[in-house]
């Protein structure tokens, strides 16, 4: 069997290999070749920095690479050194739980395992995590008692569930995300920053928050004309004001049509926010049709570069500012820019921010990306999510995590 550094070594090689955005998650903390990736001896292992770069080692902690069998996989792949499909289909890792039995769409149900050395034994012995389309009937499951915990309700769900006060509802602000609303910043309608701005000027904040959001956020805009220091997510100095709207796009060349895209996975939230926005956005002259996708098909319109404006959100596992905007405002990321924004400038304000190891440099850095976003607007914060977590008041040990999924290790029920 090989040892446990060879695992590790192994399963980094295939992260950074295998393509897609796992490779692309790895590359964001300048972990790139296989040949990075050293074995020294049966207890040392050693990872060799391309570069200075403060999100190596909490890249590491992300959950792209995770730990798994190189050996059992290897052996089950048909050829296939990153065994693919072997593991889209069946376990080869290790962790305080086994996966008992899965049914994919229904449910997965986990038992203890009891010989783990790697932490304090978790207090359940069995966890069944059902998948429920409906959230309704998910809804309908916890409060009758048939649930323990829920996630994914609407937010009106949440908003009543907390009030009603039978439940414990936690909600925690998502670290590095925001609710926006994208526009094209090199193809159609948007390319010119006054037309952004107006659409910035024009957003009904207020009913968005109230009419889709139900309160479960926190909000995003009335800013200060400049950064408010190097925080993020920080609220743009943009707020409803249909007057410099109008008035935006009328020194613009006026009004205009076009498309509004959402994920129609998100749609309790995205629908009715883009239907709001229509409304606004039609009395400055901007009439839009909207778009739903589904949500496997989303990345692949993202990426083609040509959808006009989009409502999205976006999450960044690493809490910092210029990780966020590597991802959505930088020209080398196809990914998430959804604005498909190009600006050399950003791109280098965003690159000496992530390598720079001098704090003033960077807080100046940071403050200059911030402003410059503010100003050019290819996005327009509109709230930080809340991560909403409903569960029964016996259930105890919740720990929200960034990557946002339920860690059960934690969990007690008494």
């Amino acid at each position: 069997m090989p040892n446990n550094d060879m695992i590790a070594d192994r399963h980094l090689d295939r992260a950074v290999s295998i393509g897609g955005f796992a490779t692309t998650q790895m590359n964001a903390g300048s972990m790139e070749k296989p040949e990075q990736f050293v074995v020294v001896d049966d207890r040392t292992f050693r990872i060799d920095f391309a570069r200075r770069d403060k999100l190596l080692m909490p890249n590491l902690g992300v959950t792209i690479p995770f730990v798994f069998d190189s050996e059992l996989a290897q052996k089950n792949a048909g050829g296939d050194p990153w065994a693919k499909e072997y593991l889209k289909n069946n376990v080869a890792g290790g962790g305080a739980y086994r996966v008992e039995s899965w049914k994919p769409g229904v449910e997965t149900i986990y038992t203890r395992f009891d010989d783990w050395k790697n932490g304090p034994l978790p207090k359940l012995r069995r966890i069944i995590a059902r998948d429920i389309p409906s959230p309704s009937t998910r809804r309908a499951l916890i409060e009758r008692g048939d649930a323990d915990m829920s996630y994914g309700l609407p937010p009106k769900d949440f908003k009543d569930l907390a009030e009603a006060g039978k439940l414990r509802v936690s909600g925690v602000p998502i670290p590095n995300a925001i609710w926006y609303v994208a526009m094209n910043a090199q193809v159609g309608p948007f390319t010119d920053k006054r037309v952004r701005q107006a659409v910035a000027y024009a957003i009904p904040y207020d009913k968005i928050m109230q009419a889709a959001l139900f309160g479960r956020g926190i909000p995003m805009w009335g800013g200060e004309a400049q950064p408010a220091g190097q925080k993020w997510p920080q609220p743009y100095p943009y707020a409803t004001d249909m007057d410099r709207a109008r008035k935006l796009i009328a020194d613009a060349g006026g009004g205009f049509s076009t498309t509004l895209l959402f994920d129609a996975g998100s749609g309790t939230i995205a629908e009715p926010m883009s239907v709001l926005v229509k409304e606004s956005l039609a009395a400055i002259g901007i009439t839009l049709e909207i778009q739903k996708v589904p949500g496997a098909n989303l990345r692949g319109e993202l990426q083609k570069k040509t959808a006009p404006m989009v409502i999205n959100r976006f999450g960044g596992w690493l809490d910092w500012p210029d990780y966020f905007f590597f991802w959505n405002l930088h020209s080398n990321n196809a990914i998430f820019n959804a604005a498909n924004y190009q600006d050399k400038a950003m791109d280098r304000l965003i690159d000496s921010a992530r390598f720079t190891a001098d704090p003033a440099e960077y807080k100046r850095r940071v403050e200059g990306f911030l402003a410059k976003a503010m100003d050019e607007v290819p996005f327009i914060p509109v709230c930080q999510p809340l991560h909403d977590v409903a569960m029964q008041k016996n259930i105890g040990g919740y720990q929200f995590w960034p990557c946002r999924e339920p860690d059960f290790r934690s969990l007690t029920k008494a």
